[in-house]
């Protein structure tokens, strides 16, 4: 089985995520493998929340060149993970969005 701490990888931080925070809706990056029920109970353990709904985006890596030679940076998921209106927020991005 699975460690939360490998399914839920970083918070995003970035001005999008802000916007959502005041709706007590956060935004991680998580694993490619992770499907919304395992991110729900892993965000639940790690912060000791109530998760009302989640939802993901694949993001396709960049196109990136080197001369003749060209590649793609790694693709990544991002779950948006909403708070019952009831649950504490959770403390890392509460100090932020003040």
């Amino acid at each position: 089985m699975k460690s939360p701490y490998d399914i839920v990888k970083a918070p995003i931080l970035s001005e999008k995520s802000y916007e959502f925070i005041g709706d007590k809706t956060y935004t991680f990056e998580v694993a490619k493998t992770a499907n919304k029920v395992e991110i729900r109970k892993a965000v639940e353990e790690i912060f000791g929340v109530t998760v009302q709904k989640v939802n993901t985006v694949n993001r396709l890596g960049k196109m990136k060149r080197q001369g003749r030679t060209q590649g793609r940076k790694p693709s990544t998921k991002k779950a948006y993970v909403k708070l019952t209106a009831d649950s504490k927020g959770i403390e890392l991005f509460d100090g932020i969005a003040q």
